[in-house]
């Protein structure tokens, strides 16, 4: 605690030029040093560490250690560039994006909660394959979030008598949780902001159909494999060809609360009132958002309403999962404040160096740079705004990107969708499959020893995709 006291002090006499220069009440990412990132490395190695060296601990204290380093974000913050730069900063970060994003994740995880398959799925190789690629496919209709969250319990009870079952939920992020986001713009939220920023629908299905399909083949055989070794490697002896397969959905009025959902999504990104609610410090929200977020809770409260209680004690149903994701990402926005500030500076922050790498001395773009640079960065900040940094940077015309800058278009979407599935932070799903399948007694790896897994396996299948797709 006394060394993170420490960095809070560094970041406060470190800067003593900087509150002249905040221009309307916001952080100028052109004149903030890297050390303001500190918090954020902070709780990412928090999360990183603590459950490996004092499970406990973490167990029984995570949000507060969530709100510590927030706390030294904010702190040295309000000394160093005033009080009313740093309120507004986590005023609009807690209307405009914290809220919006864990109130989705809210609703969609009640809502797929008050669903359950029932049946004796048997979680073989061939059954572990066919709902992975399930799922796969599903996540670009209902979104990964949502998703998982359908899929994530049937998968678990499927698989919970096996002793050898973490890569299934390992895979399960790969492709469910990630890559199968990436064929609709209500897949991923990366696609979304490309999608309001003039993006067709129609582009992001036929312009990523090419590398998710890659992709997913690619991780959906390697996965079958290494399940059937692992199933033969258990002598796993049930007599599945002669039990008849029998598949019930019980809650399927949550469909409809599903599908409620999804259009309410849609609906704010198609309709514009213009019109904004002032909430005071310089910050509006606009009202489809408004709408959109009370559809979102009242959908969620009716499924709460609706369903009956044995589905969700059969579904093992717990708050501890959401309320994990909830208090950690908490901690992940306030501290990204400065990082993302710094990024949209562009070439006039201090993360310029890597945003030279995207261009030519001559200026034209390189795919496979903003591929990389793209996915790298998504892997541990939000994968949304990663994207509209470099959506911006290539220019931000969606018709010039969608034509003659087709593949660096193509290059920006796919690292931001894919590579979210690097780490356990990159994007929301994958969080909240591991809170789930931990509640449930699965035994996941740890945040350095899931990235050994993505390191092992997808990081050489992207480069395959860079020589095909962004040559």
């Amino acid at each position: 605690m006394l060394r993170a006291a420490a960095i809070g002090v560094t970041l406060t006499m470190a800067f003593p030029t900087i509150a002249s220069a905040s221009e309307g009440a916001h952080l100028v990412g052109s004149q903030l040093s890297l050390l303001w990132g500190l918090p954020f490395v902070g709780i990412l190695t928090s999360i990183a560490l603590f459950p490996l060296i004092a499970p406990k601990f973490w167990e029984h204290h995570f949000g507060k250690i969530a709100a510590f380093w927030a706390a030294m974000l904010l702190v040295p913050c309000a000394i160093s560039l005033g009080p009313l730069v740093t309120a507004t900063e986590l005023h609009h970060t807690a209307v405009l994006e914290y809220f919006p994003f864990i109130i989705l994740l809210f609703s969609l995880f009640v809502v797929a909660g008050g669903i359950q398959l029932v049946g004796n799925l048997i979680g073989n190789p061939a059954t572990n394959t066919a709902m992975l690629a399930i799922g796969t496919m599903a996540a670009s209709l209902v979104g990964t979030t949502g998703a998982s969250m359908l899929l994530i319990r049937p998968l678990i009870r499927a698989n919970q008598d096996r002793h050898r079952n973490r890569h299934v939920f390992i895979f399960f992020i790969f492709l469910v949780a990630n890559i199968g986001g990436s064929l609709t713009p209500l897949g991923d939220p990366p696609l979304f902001l490309g999608f309001l920023k003039g993006v067709d629908f129609l582009w992001t299905m036929t312009a990523m159909f090419p590398p998710m399909l890659v992709a997913s083949a690619v991780l959906l055989v390697l996965f079958y494999f290494i399940d059937r070794h692992h199933w033969r490697k258990e002598g796993a002896d049930w007599p599945i060809s002669h039990l008849p397969r029998q598949l019930r959905i019980e809650g399927l009025h949550n469909i409809v609360y599903l599908a409620g959902i999804i259009a309410a999504v849609l609906l704010s990104g198609v309709w514009k009132p213009d019109v904004d609610i002032p909430l005071g410090l310089g910050v509006a929200l606009p009202l489809e958002g408004l709408v959109r977020d009370i559809i979102l809770l009242a959908l969620g409260y009716l499924s709460w309403r609706t369903t009956p209680r044995s589905i969700r004690v059969e579904n093992a149903f717990a708050w501890t999962p959401i309320q994990e994701v909830a208090f950690l990402f908490a901690g992940i926005f306030v501290t990204i404040i400065p990082v993302l500030a710094i990024l949209r500076a562009g070439r006039d922050g201090a993360l310029a160096p890597l945003l030279t790498l995207v261009t030519t001395p001559d200026g034209r773009p390189i795919e496979a740079a903003y591929f990389w640079l793209t996915g790298a960065l998504s892997s541990f900040l939000d994968n949304a705004p990663t994207y509209l940094v470099f959506f911006n940077l290539a220019g931000g015309d969606a018709q010039l990107l969608m034509g003659p800058l087709f593949n660096t278009l193509l290059a920006i979407s796919a690292g931001a969708v894919f590579m979210g599935a690097n780490t356990y932070i990159g994007n929301a799903p994958n969080f909240m499959v591991k809170a789930i399948c931990e509640e449930r007694g699965i035994r996941m790896p740890s945040f350095f020893g899931y990235m050994l897994w993505s390191g092992g396996i997808l990081l050489p299948l992207f480069a395959v995709l860079t020589l095909i797709f962004f040559r």
